[in-house]
């Protein structure tokens, strides 16, 4: 169960490839298990914690990393909490309205699908300057002191966490005159702040 916190009936098969389809059916209706999407499952035990849900929002859509405005939560660099899951993924953008909870994915072409770790608990989170540069990048229109402000990061958390030689490198790779640009008044707005 810790092994495949959320699984599929593919997952099931690799262990038991006679496996009956029909018991899924049983198991939601003994509420052993719960549906999370069509085709991915969780065991109903299992607390819906912030892991769980990174894990399921990495398996429902793939490829895909955590990003944007729920890895800045998770980097504690906004003060709101943020209700959903928002990832990045090389497919087209979409939405998931499950039960448990919204999972949302923005499109990035292949070559900007990098700048993301793996953490213990087997979950793709993008690093902190990699969040930085997604949402930058996704949202052209944040440009200016005012979206900066409306952005309400706490500069001190992200100062403590950039890596500046990291986000260069990074920012490098987008290839984006617009984007460094962008980044380039954001943080000197930040270093004014």
């Amino acid at each position: 169960m810790i092994d495949f916190p959320v699984f599929s009936i593919a997952d099931i098969r690799t262990v038991y490839p006679d496996f009956d389809r029909r018991r899924v059916y049983e198991w939601q209706i003994k509420n052993y298990i719960l549906k999370v999407s069509k085709g991915l499952y969780i065991f109903s035990d299992v607390p819906l914690n912030e892991t769980m849900l990174f894990q399921i929002a990495n398996k429902l859509y793939r490829p895909s990393y955590i990003s944007l405005e729920t890895a800045m939560a998770y980097y504690q660099l906004i003060p709101e909490a943020v209700y959903g899951v928002t990832s990045v993924s090389t497919r087209r953008t979409y939405k998931f309205n499950t039960e448990l909870a919204t999972f949302s994915y923005r499109t990035v072409s292949p070559h900007l699908f990098f700048g993301y770790s793996i953490t213990p608990d087997l979950i793709k989170i993008a690093t902190v300057e990699k969040t930085l540069l997604d949402y930058f990048y996704l949202n052209p229109d944040i440009d200016n002191q005012k979206a900066y402000e409306s952005l309400r990061i706490d500069i001190s958390a992200l100062m403590e966490q950039i890596d500046r030689g990291r986000l260069k490198y990074q920012l490098d790779r987008f290839g984006s005159s617009a984007l460094s640009k962008r980044i380039t008044s954001f943080l000197n707005w930040m270093g004014n702040a």
